[in-house]
This record gives structure tokens, sequence and C-alpha cells, in this order.
């Protein structure tokens, strides 16, 4: 990895200050375990450290060419309007399971019924585009097709996980206090986007960055994404640029 972490060059800072990376929530909303990442406020707005920022971003990437390298499996997630496309875009590029509607209780604690159910929304799903379907009343086929819809929304995404995931990856862990609980139940690591109201203890490796803001969150998902991309799966050769 780069020295970048620790001497960040003022083109660096401004591209992340203009994706709003660094700008976090009201001083009366930080955080306690937050506090060290801080590099001040203005207009009663805290603001993260670009250094520790981009340096929490290195050591997850670190992290993640590690796990993933040689088939590892990533379970994307983030459900806010602000987070949706950059998780459908990653999900995509890396074809990785994902959740951006609502996530489905049990998923990791309880994912041998979860695995039934999207086993089952497949088969209807497959029965429908072959025509096996017609066989039945229309009222009976409207019905299929209504349920088709319903389960599509929230099993559409967790068409690849077929095992519990190598490692979850979250935007806003406050939202997602659910899927935190089981991840660390089942020792899942963890890594998240942290905004300054956020309590960093709650992941394995913490992204200091804004949670909330669309082009925050593609700034980091894209630097994610490159480094991933890039890397040489057998050397591991990759820096983030």
């Amino acid at each position: 990895m780069s020295n970048e972490a620790t001497t960040l060059n003022e083109e660096l800072i401004k591209e992340m200050a203009n994706a709003g990376v660094i700008y976090g929530h009201k001083k009366t909303k930080t955080h306690p375990r937050m506090k060290p990442y801080i590099g001040g406020a203005r207009n009663e707005i805290e603001f993260i450290e670009p250094e520790a920022s981009f340096s929490s971003l290195e050591k997850a990437v670190e992290f993640m060419k590690e796990k993933l390298r040689g088939g590892g499996l990533a379970l994307l997630l983030g459900t806010a309007p602000a987070a949706k496309n950059a998780i459908l875009a990653f999900a995509d590029e890396f074809k990785y399971p994902y959740v951006v509607r609502r996530w489905l209780g049990g998923t990791l604690t309880n994912f041998k019924v979860i695995n039934q159910r999207l086993n089952y929304y497949l088969d209807l799903r497959a029965k429908k585009e072959s025509g096996e379907l017609i066989k039945y009343t229309k009222k009976e086929q409207h019905l299929f097709t209504e349920k088709i819809n319903k389960l599509s929304q929230f099993f559409e995404g967790l068409i690849n996980l077929k095992r519990l995931p190598d490692l979850l990856f979250i935007v806003d862990v406050e939202t997602h206090a659910t899927a935190v609980r089981e991840a660390r139940r089942l020792k899942i690591p963890i890594v998240a986007i942290l905004d300054t109201d956020d309590d960093p203890a709650l992941v394995d490796y913490p992204i200091f960055a804004n949670d909330h803001a669309r082009l925050s969150i593609e700034w980091v998902v894209e630097k994610i994404k490159k480094a991933l991309a890039t890397v040489d799966l057998k050397s591991g050769n990759n820096d983030l640029e």
C-alpha cells in the first residue's frame, strides 16, 4: 500500500471534501468512540480527519482483498436511497449477493430457512418462465405472479448467496442493527462505512466517511471496486489511487 494514508495531498483532500466524504453530523450527535477521528467542526457540523478516513479505507481494502481472493463471498447491504445504486453497481460488477430493500431477519443466523425460501422463489420463477403455470386458472396464475413479484423484492439480490458470506459490507450500521447483530453472532467480519454518529466498535473494519450522502458512498465504493477489480488474485498487487 502507499503512504497516502498519512500524507494526503491537497488534491485528494479536495476530492474527498467535494464528495462530502469527510462531513459528519452535529457535535451533539457524535459518538464518543468517534472523537479520535474528528478533524474539526464548522457551523456545529463536525468533519472527519481526511487522513483517518483514507487510512481506514486502505485497511478495509487490504482486508477485503485477502478475504475475497480465490472465490471469497461478500454480502453487500445498503437500503437507504443514497446507497442503493452504489450497492447495486458493486454487486453487479463482482456478482456478489446484495440487499437494497429490507434485511430479512435471520438471513445469516437462520440461513437454512432463508435459503429454502430463496429456492422456492427461484423454482416458482422458473416455472412461470417455462410456461409450466399455464395449466392453472387465470386467477391462480395471477396469484402466482403476485407471489413471485413480492418474493423478488426480498430474494432477487440473494440469488448468489449460496452459503454464508466471508464478510458483510454495510452502508449505515445504525439502520442495519439487526444485520450487524447476526454477523457478530456468527463471527462474520463486518466492513462498514461509518459516520460520526456511529460506534466503530461494532464493526471489524470501519471506513470513516459520510454514510448518508450519495456522492460520499459512491466515492468510497468506487475506490473499493477499483481496488478489487485491478488486483491480481494470485499475486495480490493493488493500491488505492
